[in-house]
């Protein structure tokens, strides 16, 4: 038996629970092995966390070693000609991972089940406690397949590049820096040059909207003919697998997934701020308002709040520090770069433009010297 679809049903499921080649795996992350817990009748748990990632890693569910992979893949008695439906308790979350995984390790023969256990459980389908497995061990082999996956510096240059459509999945929210991200200390902002399309878009209570809703999302979303070059991210490398799905299911056959995703590309440049290119709009406004503010040398008391009723106290203080290491050419230069690296569309620059005006008035008073920057700020952005 192999699978024509990405993704299976609870009824598809419970029809073949009996046959002796199906391996169910229980791919919930951040889960505890605990036999008071139900699970789907002969399910595996599939340790994201501690078994299936790089542990020693910097950034959460690092993507692990192919010697990992096939070791605890055969601990799972996962063989090379078995069939594999993973699911997880939210309907259809890290269970895309798990699904991801092993297509990055070769092996396609693997579902995802459609809703989760969440369906299962609406359809009063049978449970069991929680178990080990301590059946036989495996012959799975696994084959690095290295396109799959993308790490920091291959989307470093892709976004300078723009040799990808990369696709953030966290919610639009996130995306645009209006709230905090959920792990503690790690600034918002977006990969330059990325576009955003929540996982969530593609769902409904949990369950994948029908297959022609879905390419229709990418469609008008992403707007590339299905062999471009895609890279899927999202806070830490788990719902960008949802998109992943998403779109194969649509047809697109060039994807990757962006391991590390935000929780990296925001930690490591955040001590970059030397490299425009790596800047978010968040960060670009703060410097632009920055330097409008100290074109006449000093920075009053207005204007220092001005600015930080724009952007967030950290981004404040991150470029403020760049800005004070920089020399007046070394400024515009940086302006210049970080503008060129988003893609900035007329009402875009109309904003940017008022931002920059009201900066300037923010203490009741135009300088000449503010009006000739602001004059020149024009010039540059439009040129930009």
């Amino acid at each position: 038996m192999t699978f024509s679809n990405t993704i299976v049903s609870v009824k598809w499921l419970y029809n073949n629970l009996e046959n002796k080649n199906l391996i169910v795996l229980d791919g919930t992350i951040n889960k505890v092995f605990d036999t008071q817990l139900p699970q789907i009748p002969k399910a595996r748990f599939f340790d994201i966390k501690q078994k299936f990632s790089d542990t020693s890693g910097a950034f959460p569910s690092t993507f692990p070693s192919q010697e990992q992979f096939q070791a605890e893949a055969q601990n799972l008695g996962i063989h090379n000609h078995s069939i594999i439906v993973v699911y997880d308790d939210k309907g259809i979350y890290s269970s895309a991972r798990v699904w991801w995984l092993f297509k990055a390790f070769g092996f396609n023969n693997i579902a995802v089940l459609d809703g989760g256990f969440p369906e299962w459980l609406k359809h009063n389908l049978p449970t069991e406690p929680m178990v080990v497995y301590h059946g036989e061990k495996g012959n799975f082999t696994a084959t690095l397949q290295p396109e799959y996956m993308m790490f920091f510096n291959d989307v470093k240059i892709a976004s300078l590049q723009k040799t990808h459509t990369i696709v953030d999945a966290r919610s639009s929210a996130r995306f645009n820096g209006e709230v905090p991200e959920p792990r503690a200390g790690l600034r918002s902002g977006t990969i330059p040059n990325s576009i955003n399309l929540p996982f969530t878009n593609l769902l409904n209570n949990g369950l994948f909207k029908p297959k022609k809703e879905v390419e229709d999302i990418f469609s008008k979303t992403i707007n590339k003919t299905p062999n471009e070059p895609i890279i899927f991210s999202c806070g830490s490398g788990i719902t960008a697998c949802v998109l992943a799905l998403g779109a194969e299911m649509s047809g697109y056959n060039n994807i990757a997934v962006y391991d590390g995703s935000w929780t990296e590309w925001g930690t490591l440049t955040t001590k970059t701020m030397d490299a425009p290119s790596t800047w978010t709009k968040e960060e670009l406004l703060a410097y632009i308002l920055i330097y409008v503010a100290n074109s006449d040398l000093k920075e009053s008391w207005k204007e220092h709040d001005y600015i930080l009723n724009r952007v967030d106290e950290k981004v404040y203080k991150r470029m403020h520090q760049q800005f004070e290491t920089d020399n007046d050419y070394q400024s515009i230069q940086n302006i210049v770069e970080a503008v060129k690296t988003h893609d900035y569309f007329k009402n875009d620059l109309t904003d940017l433009f008022a931002d920059i005006k009201l900066m300037a008035f923010a203490d009741g008073d135009l300088h000449p010297m503010e009006e000739a920057i602001y004059n020149q700020l024009r010039k540059i952005l439009r040129e930009a």
